[in-house]
């Protein structure tokens, strides 16, 4: 059994169909990418599985448990967290796992952008989740600050073995830490497999119009 499943999750705002039967499946262990053009679904995604909407209609199970329709801070509590929601204090052993030992001591607003992206991934890890829910991390970096990030979490997640769901714009980023990648477009499930095997998919090429280098 996956340790988290959606079945046929579609979610509607009016006439707008934000999300459109998706199924997906994470394994425990794997680092899953949900990527997809603007307007494709992906926040919609993440807000459903993490309570801050509900589902019109569809199935969300974690290790076995129905969610569907839990508040968020029920669901947090069950062992999903998303980095940009959790505000809470954190001990130094999250700081260690991602290189911020030396910071420790320094006010949040005088870090590098870099620093507060992986401090932000830090606060979410101080609650201890099965499934770690990454939305953006390299959003608003530099060329080096996102190679410096990409190279801490690899390095995370190759000692962790944390789960993880991901949503990145850099396919650079996608391609070098997720095991699957799952394509969104227009709020339904275009593919969903190996990297490779999404980069080599002509729906999600076109979808993407021009592919990728």
């Amino acid at each position: 059994m996956a340790l988290l499943e959606l079945d046929g999750v579609t979610r509607r705002y009016g006439a707008l169909v934000a999300l459109d039967q998706v199924s997906m499946a994470v394994e425990e262990g794997e680092v899953r990418a949900v990527i997809g053009p603007n307007g494709a679904g992906k926040t919609t995604l993440f807000n459903v599985i993490t309570g801050t909407v509900k589902p019109t209609t569809g199935r969300i199970h974690f290790a076995g448990r129905p969610i569907a329709g839990l508040a968020s801070h029920q669901v947090c509590r069950l062992g999903l967290s998303r980095t940009f929601q959790i505000t809470a204090l954190f001990p130094d052993a999250a700081l260690e796992q991602l290189g911020l030992s030396g910071v420790a001591e320094r006010p949040a607003g005088l870090l590098s952008h870099g620093d507060q992206r992986l401090l932000e991934v830090a606060m979410a890890l101080a609650q201890q989740p099965r499934v770690l829910l990454l939305d953006e991390p390299t959003q608003g970096l530099s060329v080096e600050e996102t190679a410096q990030a990409v190279h801490t979490l690899a390095g995370f997640l190759k000692t962790s073995r944390m789960t993880v769901l991901l949503v990145e714009h850099d396919m650079e980023v996608v391609f070098r830490l997720a095991h699957r990648i799952t394509v969104l477009h227009r709020g339904a499930v275009i593919a969903d497999g190996a990297p490779d095997t999404v980069k080599a998919d002509k729906a999600v090429q076109e979808a993407y119009l021009g592919g990728f280098e």
